[in-house]
This record gives structure tokens, C-alpha cells and sequence, in this order.
């Protein structure tokens, strides 16, 4: 059985960073897509970002584009998402997910974490 667990989350000041985690078991990171999604207050859940299983193709959010960074750890089961210059618009839940195909839609990834608040105050 696959799960995922985030953490990483907390509150911040704008224009500070935060490095989320996101920790598997049952599966490796390096042989799947990974992606980062978040869900505001009254929103819906919305995409952040997503790497390949090589990790050569990314794709980011136009929001966030130039201020995270999606990774993962080498032959690991951990992955991660760098956020800096935080703005208070992102304040949300961040979900880490994983999946067999990359793609930028909630039904592109088949397992998720149970999600990390991250608050920031301007």
C-alpha cells in the first residue's frame, strides 16, 4: 500500500521561503511523476507543480513560476518543493502526490498525501 506524507508546512512572513517534503512508502519516487497541488480556503484544489520521472521535464504554475522548485532526492522515496519570495495568495493546503503519467490535472496522479498548511502574513 502506497501513502504519502507532507510536511515542510508552517507560518511565514511574505517574501520568506519554505521547503515542503513529501515522504512515500510502498513506492519510489524516481520511477513515477510527482507533482505538488494546493487547495485554498473556498477554492478548489489547484496545480503547483510537476517533474517527470527523469526529472528533466517540469511544469509550474504560471502563479509560482521563477519562485518554486519541484525535486526529488536520487533513489529515494522523498520529494520536495522549494517555495521562495512568498506571497500571502498562497497561503493553502499543499498536497504532494505521485502518479504513472506527468500531467497538470488531479486525475494525472493516483496517490496523495493528506496535505501541509502553509500560511503566509503580510
Amino acid at each position: 500500500q502506497v501513502q504519502l506524507a507532507e510536511s515542510g508546512g508552517g507560518l511565514v512572513q511574505a517574501g520568506g521561503s519554505l521547503r515542503l517534503s513529501c515522504v512515500a512508502s510502498g513506492r519510489t519516487f524516481s520511477n513515477y511523476a510527482i507533482g505538488w497541488f494546493r487547495q485554498a480556503p473556498g477554492k478548489e484544489r489547484e496545480f503547483v507543480a510537476a517533474a517527470g520521472r527523469s526529472g528533466v521535464t517540469t511544469y509550474y504554475a504560471y502563479s509560482v513560476k521563477g519562485r518554486v522548485t519541484i525535486s526529488r532526492a536520487s533513489f529515494s522515496n522523498t520529494m520536495y518543493l522549494q517555495m521562495n519570495n512568498l506571497k500571502p495568495e498562497d497561503t493553502a493546503v499543499y498536497y504532494c502526490t505521485s502518479g504513472s503519467r506527468l500531467g497538470l490535472s488531479i486525475s494525472d496522479y493516483d496517490y496523495w498525501g493528506q496535505g501541509t498548511q502553509v500560511t503566509v502574513s503580510s
